[in-house]
C-alpha cells in the first residue's frame, strides 16, 4: 500500500502581500527588475520551504506567478499578439506586463529599464475574464489561424532548477494545451483556436524534454477544461494531445488533473489516456467517486482531492478516512491532495489574531489545510492511532460549529419562510417604468455616469486606517470623508457627468463594506486571495444566518445628495455578488443564503427610496461567474439568482430608477435571466472586447437601457475621446440610441485621480460629440 501527498499550487502572494507590493514599485518606477524577481524568488522559496516542513510528499513549482498563469502559458509559448512589438526571443517584463494592463506610449520595449514600462506605442491589455467559477480572473490568450508557436520562456524549466538547489524535487505545474487553446480567443478570421494543437504540441514536447532532462520525474498538467461540456471533437483533443506527449517523451510521468467540478461523460476519455495519473476534485463533485474507481484502470496513479482548495472551511478528518480506507485497502498507488491550486484560500490561519476564538476553530487556510493533508497521509499509512488527537480535535470542531447559536436565526428563518412572488415583481412593466422615469429625471441623450467608486488615494487608505486604530476619532473621520465626498462631487459637476456618484470613500471593499454591517458575516485582517495580478481581496466569512441590523449606506448617499442638484446613485452590492465573492457557510445551501441576504439588501433599497433616492444602483458584477459548469445546473442557479435580485430589487416604485452592473462575462449564455432580472439600466464590461459582447444584447432585442463600458479601468491608459467615440459608434450599430449610457467598464477605485480625471473628461467630450452627431 502506497499513498502519498500531492500539493497542487500555493498561493503567490506572500504572507503580508509582499508580491503586490513589490510589483506596484515596479510599475510606479520606484523599483527595477531585479527588485522584483528577488522579491519573487524569496517568495517561492518560502512557499517550497513551507510545503516541505508540513510534510508533504510532492511539492508543485511553476505555480508561481508574477501576474496570471495563463499569460505566462500564453507569453511561454509564443501566443503574443503582433500589436505589443514582439520580435521574437524572449519575451521581457514590458511586453509581459503590457499584456496584463496595457500600455502607455512613453517607453521603448523590453529595454528593462525600471522607469520604462511602457512600449513605443500606447497599447491595450488583452481581454480578463473569470477562471471558470472562481473569483480569479485570467488573461485571455490571443491566436491568429496562422499563429506559429515556439518555447519563448524557460519559467517551469528555472523554477524547478531553482527549487532542485534549494534541496526540494517538485512537480513542475503546466497549464494543459488543450485548456489553454479552448481558453484562447481567434483574431482576425472565423477558426477554432483548437484547430492550432497540431503547431502548439511541439512545444510542449520541448518543454517536457527540457524538464526530464533537468531532473523532472513527474509533470502535473492542469485541465480543468475536462469538467466542461465537451464535443466528440473537443474530447479527441486529449486523445491526441497526450498520445502526442506519451510518444514524444515517454520517460516523463504526467499527472493530468481536473478540477472544479467531475469529468462525467468525459471520463472515459481521460480514463485511457496514455498518463500515469489523473487527478479528480472529490470536494465539488463527491459523487463521482465510484464511477472514476470503476474507470480508471488499476495500474494509474489515482490522486484524490479530499482537501477544499476553494473554501475556508476545517475538513471533517474522520469522515474523509472513512471513505478513503476501504479504497487504500484494494487500491495501490494512491495520492491525495486538495481538490484544486490553493490559489483561491488565504494562506495561514495564525495570522488572524482578533478573529473570534470560536469561529477560528472551525477554520483552516492554506497552511493549515496541508496540515490536514499530511494528517490524512498518516493515518492512511501508519494508521489513525498515531494521529488519534489531532482527528479528535477536527471532529469536535465540526460537531461544535453544527450546534453553535450563532450559526441559526429564528427571526431571519422566519422571515425567508414568508417571501411570496408579489415580493419578486416590480409594480409596472420597464416600458411604463421607462415614460416615467424619463419624465422625471430629464436626462440628455447618451446619459454619462460612473459605476460609482473613485481612487482609493493613500490619504483614504491612511485615514481609514487611523479610524480603525482609534488614531482617528469619529468625527474626525466623518469630516475627512465628508470632504473627500464634496470633491468628488463638486468634480463631478464640474466635468458635466449628468448622474453622480458619491465615490465610496468610506468603504474599504464592495463586499467587505456590507458584511461587516450585516448579521452572520466575519471578517479577516490578513486573509487575502489574489483576483487578479496585484489586485487581492479579503473575502468575508458567511457564517450564519444574514441580516440588517441597521441602514448602512443611506446616511452618506444623503449626504452627497444634499451637495448637488443632479441625480446622485444609490450604490449598493448585490446579493448574487456577496454570496460569491464571499466565503460561504457550506452546511445549508448558497440559494438559501442567497436569499437571506436579498432580503437585507431589500431593507437597504427601501430605505434609500424612503430617503429620496431617484436612481439606485445594486451591482452583480459576478452574477455570471456562479453560473454551474455543467449546463444541465444553470437552470436552477439562474432561477435562484434571478430570483434572489429581484428580491432585492422590487420593493420599489415605478419612478425609482434600479440600475446594476456586470463585470467580465459571456452574455450570450444568459441573456434570458438577465432580461429576467429587470433591471432599468445595465452596465457592462465591453471595451476590450471592442463592443462584441453587446451582440447578446442586440440578438435578443433586450428592451432595456445599457451602458457599455467605454474605456478599460483595469489599465492605467487614458483613452482618446476617439478612441471611445469609435467604441460608442459600434454599440449604436448594434443597440438604439434610447438605450445606450455612457460609463467606465468598472469602478475606477483601483485608479489614479491622474489617470481617471483626464479620460472621464474625454468620456463626456465623447457623449457630446455623440449627442450632436445624433441631433
Amino acid at each position: 500500500m502506497t499513498v502519498v501527498t500531492a500539493n497542487l499550487g500555493f498561493p503567490r502572494i506572500g504572507k503580508h502581500r509582499e508580491l503586490k507590493f513589490a510589483l506596484e514599485a515596479y510599475w510606479s518606477g520606484k523599483s527595477d527588475a531585479k527588485t522584483l524577481l528577488d522579491v519573487a524568488q524569496k517568495l517561492r522559496a518560502e512557499n517550497w520551504a513551507l510545503q516541505k516542513k508540513a510534510g508533504i510528499d510532492i511539492i508543485p513549482s511553476n505555480d508561481f506567478s508574477l501576474y496570471d498563469h495563463v499569460l505566462d502559458t500564453a507569453v511561454m509559448v509564443g501566443a503574443v499578439p503582433e500589436i505589443y512589438g514582439w520580435k521574437g526571443g524572449p519575451v521581457g517584463l514590458d511586453t509581459y506586463f503590457a499584456m496584463a494592463r496595457g500600455a502607455e506610449g512613453e517607453g521603448h520595449g523590453d529595454c528593462g529599464h525600471a522607469h520604462h514600462h511602457g512600449l513605443a506605442q500606447g497599447v491595450p491589455a488583452l481581454e480578463m475574464t473569470k477562471w471558470f467559477d472562481t473569483n480569479y480572473h485570467y488573461m485571455v490568450p490571443e491566436v491568429v489561424e496562422d499563429q506559429a508557436f515556439g518555447l519563448t520562456s524557460a519559467k517551469p524549466l528555472e523554477h524547478f532548477i531553482e527549487a532542485k538547489a534549494l534541496g526540494i524535487h517538485t512537480r513542475p505545474v503546466l497549464l494543459g494545451p488543450v485548456t489553454f487553446l479552448k481558453l484562447a480567443k481567434a483574431r482576425g478570421s472565423a477558426f477554432k483556436p483548437l484547430d492550432l494543437l497540431p503547431r502548439l504540441l511541439p512545444v510542449y514536447v520541448e518543454l517536457l524534454r527540457q524538464l526530464e532532462e533537468a531532473g523532472a520525474d513527474w509533470v502535473q498538467v492542469d485541465e480543468p477544461i475536462a469538467v466542461l461540456d465537451l464535443t466528440e471533437g473537443e474530447r479527441h483533443s486529449f486523445t491526441t494531445s497526450y498520445g502526442e506527449l506519451a510518444r514524444a517523451v515517454p520517460g516523463l510521468n504526467i499527472m493530468l488533473a481536473s478540477y472544479f467540478g467531475a469529468p462525467a461523460d468525459n471520463l472515459s476519455t481521460l480514463a485511457v489516456l496514455p498518463v500515469a495519473g489523473l487527478h479528480v476534485d472529490l470536494v465539488r463533485a463527491p459523487e463521482q467517486f465510484s464511477d472514476v474507481l470503476a474507470a480508471v484502470p488499476a495500474d494509474k496513479i489515482l490522486s484524490l482531492g479530499v482537501i477544499d482548495g476553494r473554501n475556508i472551511w476545517r475538513a471533517d478528518l474522520a469522515a474523509i478516512l472513512e471513505r478513503l480506507e476501504p479504497v487504500v485497502a484494494t487500491r495501490k498507488n494512491l495520492q491525495i491532495a486538495p481538490s484544486c491550486s490553493l490559489l483561491h484560500v488565504p494562506i495561514d490561519l495564525e495570522l488572524e489574531t482578533a478573529l473570534d476564538a470560536e469561529l477560528k476553530t472551525w477554520l483552516a487556510f492554506a497552511a493549515q489545510k496541508l496540515a490536514e493533508l499530511a494528517t490524512l497521509g498518516t493515518a492512511l499509512v501508519e494508521g489513525r492511532d498515531v494521529v488519534a488527537e489531532t482527528i479528535a480535535a477536527a471532529s469536535q470542531a465540526v460537531a461544535a460549529r453544527a450546534v453553535s447559536p450563532k450559526v441559526k436565526d429564528v427571526a431571519v428563518q422566519a422571515r425567508l419562510a414568508g417571501v411570496d412572488e408579489a415580493m419578486q415583481q416590480r409594480q409596472s412593466a420597464f416600458t411604463e417604468r421607462r415614460s416615467r422615469q424619463a419624465q422625471s429625471l430629464a436626462l440628455p441623450l447618451f446619459p454619462t455616469t460612473t459605476i460609482g467608486s473613485f481612487p482609493q488615494t493613500p490619504d483614504v487608505r491612511k485615514a481609514r486606517s487611523a479610524h480603525a486604530k482609534g488614531a482617528l476619532s469619529d468625527l474626525q473621520y466623518d469630516t475627512f470623508i465628508e470632504k473627500e465626498t464634496e470633491a468628488a462631487i463638486r468634480w463631478q459637476e464640474e466635468i458635466g457627468l449628468d448622474v453622480l456618484v458619491h465615490g465610496e470613500f468610506e468603504r474599504n471593499d464592495m463586499v467587505q463594506y456590507f458584511g461587516e454591517q450585516l448579521a452572520g458575516f466575519a471578517f479577516t485582517q490578513h486573509a487575502w486571495v489574489q483576483s487578479y495580478g496585484s489586485r487581492y481581496v479579503r473575502p468575508p466569512i458567511i457564517f450564519g444566518d444574514v441580516s440588517r441590523p441597521q441602514p448602512m449606506t443611506v446616511r452618506w448617499w444623503a449626504y452627497a445628495q444634499s451637495l448637488t442638484e443632479k441625480p446622485v446613485k444609490g450604490m449598493l452590492t448585490g446579493p448574487v455578488t456577496i454570496l460569491n465573492w464571499s466565503f460561504v457557510r457550506d452546511d445549508q445551501p448558497r440559494s438559501e443564503t442567497c436569499r437571506q441576504i436579498a432580503l437585507a439588501i431589500r431593507n437597504e433599497v427601501n430605505d434609500l427610496e424612503k430617503a429620496g433616492a431617484a436612481m439606485i444602483q445594486i451591482d452583480e458584477a459576478a452574477l455570471r461567474e456562479g453560473l454551474p459548469l455543467r449546463q444541465k445546473d444553470w437552470a436552477s442557479y439562474l432561477d435562484w439568482a434571478v430570483e434572489s435580485f429581484r428580491l432585492c430589487a422590487s420593493g420599489v416604485g415605478d419612478d425609482t430608477q434600479v440600475h446594476t452592473h456586470m463585470c467580465y462575462s459571456e452574455f450570450n449564455d444568459i441573456i434570458g435571466a438577465i432580461a429576467a432580472m429587470d433591471a432599468d439600466v445595465i452596465s457592462i464590461e465591453t471595451s476590450r472586447s471592442k463592443m462584441e459582447l453587446l451582440d447578446a444584447f442586440r440578438n435578443y432585442d433586450y428592451p432595456n437601457e445599457i451602458g457599455p463600458g467605454v474605456y478599460d479601468i483595469h489599465s492605467p491608459r487614458v483613452p482618446e475621446i476617439g478612441e471611445m467615440t469609435e467604441l460608442l459608434s459600434l454599440a449604436r450599430d448594434r443597440l438604439s440610441d434610447r438605450q445606450l449610457w455612457v460609463n467606465p467598464d468598472c469602478g475606477l477605485k483601483t485608479r489614479k485621480w491622474d489617470e481617471v480625471r483626464p479620460a472621464l473628461v474625454n468620456m463626456v467630450a465623447a457623449a457630446r460629440q455623440l449627442r450632436a452627431a445624433a441631433g
